[in-house]
């Protein structure tokens, strides 16, 4: 396993020697969790700063919704969405993420001083890996999907998930790197949901430590995701005690930074696996 070092962003160097937890903000009508709930500007404000209060060391801020079937949003109506709680979340001293696909909206983001783009899509649309480069210090979270949101689901399949997430993780790493996007501001997704079944999501947990020899950290979103309800019989505003298992179970396989919708319960649980594991949690890991 490679040494987890850091992630680069555009503010601040995220050292990733202890667990990071990203918190969602879901600024969106439709998202499967929680969709409608942070839609208005002054809520989705108190959400983000909610999840500070409750440890996380990274927002994840997305006005597109990517669960199978949704409506993807045109360009000014995600920047609409986007850019009054990134006006906010921006004068909070803490790193910034934006979950998009759009080259135009990566662009427009990265210029407000948004740290990281994270993106389903691995920057695979027209425009997007050049908009992510022309940024020399922004990070960049390449996620696998089989397919697309709308069509993602519908009986997607693979000779070996394991293998074919690795191959295309390491790719669309490589390409970033050939677009001189720095190694360190590089971290992977397996994309947990993201065109896959529930024996495909189990499968890529179960053999997780076989994504260690990629080049770069891992991040893992579990949160909420369909397969723990399909596990629990909990609908997804009832899964805590799921997905606070499931990012334990990433963690204690190598993953680096655990995408959450409940910081809190993942933080306490975050220190007790640290306990047990003889490192004291830190909360304070980042440095600009």
């Amino acid at each position: 396993m490679h040494s987890p070092a850091f992630w680069q962003t555009s503010r601040f160097r995220i050292a990733l020697q202890q667990p990071q937890v990203m918190g969602i903000v879901n600024v969106t009508p439709d998202s499967f969790s929680d969709g409608g709930r942070y839609l208005d500007p002054a809520a989705a404000i108190a959400h983000a700063e909610q999840l500070l209060a409750d440890g996380a060391h990274i927002l994840d801020i997305g006005a597109e919704s990517t669960r199978p079937g949704a409506r993807t949003p045109d360009t000014a109506e995600e920047l609409q969405r986007l850019q009054p709680v990134l006006a906010a979340a921006l004068g909070w001293g803490v790193p910034v993420s934006v979950d998009t696909s759009n080259p135009v909206v990566i662009r427009a983001v990265l210029e407000m001083g948004v740290d990281i783009v994270n993106d389903v899509r691995a920057l695979q649309r027209p425009g997007a890996l050049a908009a992510a480069a022309a940024h020399p210090q922004a990070g960049v979270c390449l996620m696998h999907m089989q397919g697309e949101p709308g069509t993602m689901q519908q009986a997607p399949v693979y000779d070996d998930v394991v293998q074919a997430v690795r191959d295309f993780l390491r790719a669309r790493w490589g390409e970033a790197r050939a677009a001189d996007i720095a190694d360190e501001r590089i971290v992977l997704d397996p994309g947990i949901g993201f065109g896959k079944t529930p024996a495909h999501n189990l499968a890529l947990l179960r053999r997780q430590a076989e994504l260690l020899d990629l080049p770069r950290p891992l991040l893992l979103g579990w949160s909420r995701k369909s397969t723990l309800g399909l596990l629990t019989g909990k609908p997804a505003d009832q899964r805590q005690a799921a997905s606070v298992a499931a990012a334990l179970l990433a963690v204690h396989a190598g993953a680096r930074i655990v995408r959450v919708h409940d910081v809190a319960a993942t933080v306490d649980a975050l220190k007790v696996w640290q306990a047990v594991s003889g490192d004291t949690y830190n909360d304070n890991t980042t440095t600009p």
